[in-house]
């Protein structure tokens, strides 16, 4: 008597989910700080943060002449950005609500829409510091111009998609070696700092030293979208293939991972901590 008739279609579906995975993602977005402005403003000053210890660094160190020429602020926050986009992504979608949260309770919401809101917010959170990093950078300081700005954008989204990749296999952990996987996100964040390849240019490596550096996805990413920056940068030793094949096969290892975690966990796993 007091049901409401729904559409059963797939196209309202989807606009449901989208509806949903939206409004989560404001609330993740809030999580770290009530205000999303300051969450914002926050995510702006840790990337600045990042952005004035390298450029000091190379300054200091000399390393100027190692960077690609150009504009050497714009080869730093290059690898900056995406080191950040994702670094965030994975820490947000690791930390994403699961099954036994009390979210779960209130239908339709399930884990891949509380997975999607959380990478969605921190993709916005990303787009927006970056965003208006690079407006007042351009504004007030110096002009910059892309080379191929859809390339860019692209290298961008792929380097968050890989962080989401990333942090479902972290979430699908979790559950059985809380400890481990919280040892395991922290190593992934602080070896990326230099294994991402943000500080060096691929090109100028010798063959011993890329092979350390290229199991790693973001490496190719960073290397590839400053190839799209910059003009007068070609890679040689990075390609796209590696970066996305590897980001789809530990997405689907983390979602088979979350399903079967989903299937077992208990309410118990969590009474001692």
């Amino acid at each position: 008597m007091f049901n409401v008739s729904q559409s059963r279609s797939m196209l309202g579906a989807a606009f449901r989910m989208g509806d949903l995975i939206l409004h989560n993602a404001a609330r993740s977005v809030r999580s770290s700080n009530r205000n999303a402005v300051m969450a914002i403003v926050v995510n702006i000053v840790q990337t600045l943060f990042m952005v004035g210890v390298f450029y000091f660094l190379f300054d200091i160190l000399g390393m100027r002449s190692l960077a690609i020429r150009g504009d050497f602020l714009l080869y730093i926050m290059s690898g900056i950005f995406v080191f950040m986009t994702h670094v965030k992504s994975m820490t947000a979608v690791a930390g994403a609500e699961g099954p036994i949260s009390t979210m779960m309770n209130h239908a339709p919401m399930n884990t891949y829409i509380a997975m999607c809101s959380a990478a969605v917010g921190a993709l916005y959170t990303q787009v927006v510091s970056m965003g208006s990093i690079l407006l007042v950078y351009h504004l007030v300081i110096t002009p910059i111009s892309f080379y191929d700005p859809f390339g860019a954008v692209c290298m961008l989204i792929l380097a968050w998609f890989s962080g989401c990749a990333v942090g479902t296999v972290f979430l699908a952990t979790a559950p059985w070696l809380p400890t481990p996987t919280g040892m395991a996100k922290m190593l992934y964040q602080r070896f990326n700092m230099f294994a991402s390849g943000k500080m060096f240019v691929a090109n100028n490596l010798n063959a011993s030293l890329v092979v350390m550096f290229a199991w790693n996805p973001l490496f190719h990413i960073i290397d590839q979208g400053r190839g799209y920056i910059f003009v007068n940068y070609i890679p040689h030793k990075t390609n796209l293939t590696y970066p996305i094949v590897v980001s789809l096969i530990l997405l689907v290892i983390g979602l088979l991972g979350e399903s079967f975690t989903r299937r077992h966990i208990s309410l118990s796993w969590t009474a001692g901590r």
